[in-house]
């Protein structure tokens, strides 16, 4: 297959999964993926040819849905080309996925911004409305247990409030991710030399990060959860997110056994999803991290 037709082929791509993300229930698998066509056709074209299979796609698109499909277009327009610019240097993996974690997550931060002072929305704002509003409803129907009060759904609101920040890197760590899962085997494929991540078992903390852990939960056992400064704020997404990272310790932990014992390939696999349900075995990664305990079960 000559890599002209393959390349109309990923624009096609692109297309349906933008016409995709106006689809109700599809709408977040089609968005988790619309990046892999447009990092392909930036990092296997020239950047002429990608701006006229781009403006193809986009104008198409708009033409079909309006103005809605460019405001989405562009937004994974721009972590696109920064993982396609970085993929053409040979940068390292890990480092191409920083770089286009902070941006998917500057451009949501800005985004948010830019919807308060455009259009008058604002996150916070639409939070409180709607959890009011769904807890008054069941309240009506008799559904809410008859201590919640007013003061718990405040104390949920703000809650969820102080959660954003948690959900916003989430969110494009995942995206992230995904993307370059797919992409970069695909690029290989063609005969790209795309970097590959460090193999699983390879995964590490610094030790130092078991300090600064050990710091955030003193800290945050000593701040009131009901607060609003940025201290709160802070501690309240800081300890989940040094968590997660320790449940990444874990699995890579696990796999490191399964790769010394010769176990089976999918039971790391199974211990790694155990991990991410239950989030107090990330105590494994603290473990992991703090004591050389790999070097016992290494090969002698």
């Amino acid at each position: 297959m000559k890599t002209g037709f393959k390349s109309v082929l990923w624009s096609a791509a692109a297309f349906v999964l933008l016409l995709m993300v106006a689809v109700p229930v599809i709408n977040a698998l089609a968005a988790a993926v619309l990046m892999v066509p447009t990092v392909i056709l930036y990092t296997t074209l020239s950047k002429r040819a990608f701006t006229l299979h781009m403006a193809a796609v986009y104008g198409i698109g708009v033409a079909i849905m309006g103005l809605p499909a460019l405001i989405v277009a562009l937004f994974f327009l721009v972590p696109s080309i920064v993982m396609g610019h970085f993929y053409r240097k040979g940068v390292p993996a890990r480092k191409v996925l920083t770089a286009t974690v902070l941006t998917l997550l500057a451009q949501l931060l800005l985004e948010l911004v830019l919807f308060d002072l455009v259009f008058d929305f604002s996150l916070l704002r639409e939070i409180r409305e709607v959890t009011t509003k769904t807890v008054d409803s069941l309240r009506e129907q008799g559904l809410m247990p008859s201590g919640w009060t007013a003061t718990v759904t405040e104390s949920y609101v703000q809650s969820l409030i102080h959660s954003i920040p948690m959900a916003l890197i989430t969110v494009s760590f995942l995206l992230a991710v995904i993307t370059h899962a797919i992409a970069a085997p695909a690029l290989r494929g063609s005969g790209l030399a795309i970097p590959r991540l460090q193999a699983a078992r390879e995964w590490r903390l610094p030790r130092i990060f078991v300090f600064y852990y050990l710091i955030a939960l003193i800290a945050d056992m000593a701040t009131p959860n009901t607060g609003t400064s940025f201290m709160t704020v802070t501690l309240h997404n800081l300890v989940p997110l040094m968590q997660m990272a320790f449940s990444i310790q874990a699995m890579g932990f696990f796999f490191f056994l399964a790769h010394e014992r010769k176990w089976n390939k999918a039971i790391p696999v199974l211990l790694s999803v155990l991990v991410a349900i239950f989030q107090p075995l990330s105590l494994i990664g603290v473990i992991d991290a703090a004591f050389p305990i790999r070097k016992a079960f290494k090969k002698s």
